[in-house]
């Protein structure tokens, strides 16, 4: 018969840890897939119009974006309340959005170049005259794919 030792203590197991780095991957893997990244901080407020008849872009890759609206209330001081163009992070003018084609053009493939797509992003407030002004220089840039984004309309 064997002798069972009940004056000494025992002593707690150590944790096996060897699944812990499966595990931390396992959920930075997860975060890093379902964060999405905002490419542009809006300078310009943007209540897009409502449509019916809408189609999603196949390819946002080859999307450029143009805004246009009024500058955000921490704008408006220095830019006034007109409508105002922003391309990636900064106002432009009307003449600058060639150059800015150019560059986006020229950061895609060859075979990208064809199929490149500018959505314009308009505030539904904004003038007519400034979205004319906007597809002008871009009639002049030879960017002659040009989309309008728009939220649903709500069936009634």
């Amino acid at each position: 018969m064997g002798k069972f030792n009940k004056t000494g203590k025992r002593e707690m197991p150590a944790l096996n840890t060897s699944s812990l780095p499966d595990l931390i991957f396992t959920l930075l893997f997860f975060f890093m897939i379902v964060t999405t990244m905002r490419e542009v901080t809006l300078k310009v407020k943007i209540d897009l119009p409502k449509g019916t008849e809408l189609e999603k872009l196949e390819k946002k890759s080859l999307v450029t974006f143009i805004y246009v609206g009024e500058p955000t209330d921490e704008y408006r001081g220095k830019m006034g309340t007109e409508s105002r163009i922003q391309l990636n992070d900064a106002y432009a003018e009307i003449g600058q959005i060639g150059d800015f084609i150019f560059q986006e053009r020229s950061s895609m493939s060859e075979g990208d170049q064809g199929k490149m797509t500018v959505s314009l992003k308009v505030d539904q407030g904004t003038k007519m005259g400034i979205v004319t002004d906007v597809k002008n220089a871009l009639r002049q840039a030879y960017a002659l794919k040009i989309n309008y984004s728009s939220n649903k309309r709500d069936k009634k």
